[in-house]
């Protein structure tokens, strides 16, 4: 019987087989590296407000402590945004007159809240409590980058669970003495390779536990 297909076409037959296989594989690899991109996770993107307010100013120029506008972080999973009142205890007496902060003057005449666009914004399938990060010993930074050098907010981490799971895994990594959890630009006195081993053990860090999903799925 006459051969009907040359012997050139096995080979063209492997290429495209291989040539299609590697054609998936870096589509797939694409698709993650845009689901990880500033363009997805909106990591690094800096988020208009009503009002420009700085971090950087009132962090690191001012002092502020971060618990002084987030008054329930280490009591409830929501770390609070902090009502006109607060704004307005030195806003009453200083900048008084600032174009940029009538609509603070504008809240609290009025008695509404200003409608801030949230910057960290987990889905709603993924339970997040502040209070036991706190506790825990991870710090504001660990989470929100250097807060005190922002000019305006943008979320410093992708936030996606492949980033959450690196310090579930390694707790021992980023954990820190209790009295430095609202440190910017915290140095441990120590190695933390030596320190965070023992501070996983003092505050009873479950690191089999951390990596359940029902932690954070509920």
């Amino acid at each position: 019987m006459a051969q009907i297909f040359h012997p050139s076409t096995n080979t063209l037959s492997r290429v495209t087989i291989f040539g299609l296989l590697f054609f998936l594989a870096g589509g797939l690899f694409i698709l993650a590296e845009i689901n990880r991109s500033p363009y997805v996770t909106r990591a690094t993107v800096v988020r208009e407000q009503p009002v420009p307010f700085s971090h950087e100013h009132h962090v690191a120029g001012l002092g502020l402590d971060c618990r002084y506008c987030h008054t329930t972080v280490e009591k409830t999973a929501f770390a609070g945004i902090p009502p006109t009142e607060t704004c307005m205890s030195c806003h009453s007496q200083v900048w008084t007159n600032a174009q940029m902060l009538e609509p603070v003057r504008e809240s609290y005449r009025s008695g509404t809240p200003i409608k801030w666009n949230r910057v960290h914004d987990l889905p709603d399938f993924v339970y997040f409590n502040h209070s036991i990060h706190v506790t825990k010993g991870i710090g504001c930074e660990s989470c929100h980058g250097r807060v005190d050098k922002m000019p305006l907010m943008w979320q410093a981490n992708t936030l996606q669970m492949e980033w959450c799971l690196n310090c579930h895994r390694n707790p021992e990594q980023f954990i820190r003495p209790r009295d430095q959890v609202f440190t910017m630009g915290y140095v441990p006195a120590e190695s933390q390779s030596t320190l965070g081993p023992k501070l996983v053990k003092e505050y009873h860090v479950n690191v089999k536990q951390l990596t359940n999903c029902s932690i954070c799925h509920r």
